[in-house]
């Protein structure tokens, strides 16, 4: 009888230990409300404490394609292409060598237009075809709506660095004030590489920044891909003037071809290591992952539209990217990561923000694989503006 009862105490005592006990399909179940959580947002959010954005990846028809095609970096070396094989047919030689225009960096443009031969002839002329082509998309852009009354426009993107790029934009300024069109352009004030990452300051909860160094972000464009941990330096400028990048790391995906899934593989491989990287140099980050890519972001972190120069189908409904990225990355310290997504170029645009309060209407175009867009009204109902 003794032994029976034993027995039965035995089990019991099983019994609520395996009760106390998290079961495996629990665990999972809570790990999967966080994620959840973690990706709720908000994502394309178009009303900020200090900005509006009113409006972004405007996809304007001029004939059979859009407006923007036109003044991309591509277009610029189909403009260039077409001088070259021109000035190859008048010469006899190329003038440029024998790497395909694609394949000419930045560097090598600047170092041929210095010398003052026949390729910065043909760098000229192509220049200048680039800076008409840019006049005549500002001002289809400033006939839109939501482009009305716009003062400023940013010139964003790797192009303005470099002085090719830096001489087209400057010409298409000068067009632009002859046919006396009252807009200003000017150039980012941050590295092309850092201006999508620095946007992020100001979408990311202030609470949450008051709290930690830095947050991870990412840039997401048709060629290459940036990750980098951004230091707020908030409490130095409260308008986050002096926000920076510390660590970037930048892969050109282009080259490799990823598919869609193994780009977002080989993203969140960059973040564990700038992950690594912050704890190492005890830089606080918080919990916050921002993402920018080209496209319309819909509220539930979904995109619908615009994502063509990125590989594979970015707008099916099987595919999330904040919830792919959560679902590949370690928890950032000890609370539930966050991921939000917005528009590359509002994100770009919205790293000018310290330096736009000198005007209420602005915008941005960044010149990139394609031609990404975004405009914003300052809000002068905002704590601190008058």
């Amino acid at each position: 009888m003794a032994s029976k009862d034993k027995e039965k105490d035995t089990k019991k005592a099983n019994k609520k230990a395996e009760a106390a006990k998290p079961s495996a399909a629990r665990e999972e179940k809570e790990a999967r409300a966080q994620r959840e959580l973690g990706i709720v947002g908000p994502h394309g959010d178009m009303r900020l404490a200090s900005v509006v954005i009113e409006g972004y990846s405007l996809e304007l028809r001029d004939g059979d394609g859009f407006v923007g095609d036109v003044a991309s970096r591509t277009a610029f070396r189909h403009m260039l292409d077409a001088w070259r094989k021109l000035f190859t047919a008048m010469d006899g030689k190329d003038p440029m060598g024998r790497k395909s225009t694609r394949e000419l960096s930045k560097h090598q443009l600047d170092a041929m237009l210095e010398k003052d031969g026949i390729a910065a002839q043909a760098i000229a002329a192509a220049t200048e075809d680039y800076a008409l082509q840019l006049a005549h998309v500002v001002q289809r852009f400033l006939q839109h709506k939501s482009w009305k009354g716009v003062e400023r426009i940013i010139i964003g993107g790797g192009f303005h660095q470099s002085e090719v790029g830096g001489m087209a934009i400057a010409r298409a300024g000068k067009i632009l004030q002859a046919e006396k069109v009252p807009v200003e352009l000017r150039t980012l004030h941050h590295h092309a590489d850092e201006g999508g990452l620095i946007g992020w300051v100001h979408l990311a909860p202030p609470a949450l920044l008051q709290s930690y160094d830095a947050i991870l972000a990412v840039d997401i464009g048709g060629t290459n891909v940036r990750c980098g941990i951004v230091q707020t330096h908030l409490h130095k400028a409260p308008d986050m003037s002096l926000a920076e990048v510390p660590r970037r790391e930048k892969w050109a995906h282009a080259d490799d071809e990823p598919k869609r899934d193994e780009l977002v593989e080989g993203i969140a491989g960059m973040l564990e290591e700038l992950i690594a990287h912050a704890e190492k140099k005890k830089i606080r980050l918080a919990p916050y992952i921002g993402a920018a890519c080209p496209g319309l972001i819909v509220e539930d972190g979904s995109l619908a539209g615009g994502t063509q120069n990125l590989p594979g189908n970015w707008e099916s409904t099987r595919f999330h990217l904040p919830r792919d990225l959560c679902e590949r990355l370690p928890h950032i310290g000890d609370g539930r990561t966050q991921v939000c997504l917005h528009n590359d170029a509002v994100v770009q645009g919205l790293s000018e923000m310290p330096f736009t309060n000198d005007v209420e209407r602005w915008a941005i175009l960044t010149v990139g694989t394609g031609l990404g867009n975004a405009s914003f009204t300052n809000r002068r109902d905002a704590p601190g503006q008058e």
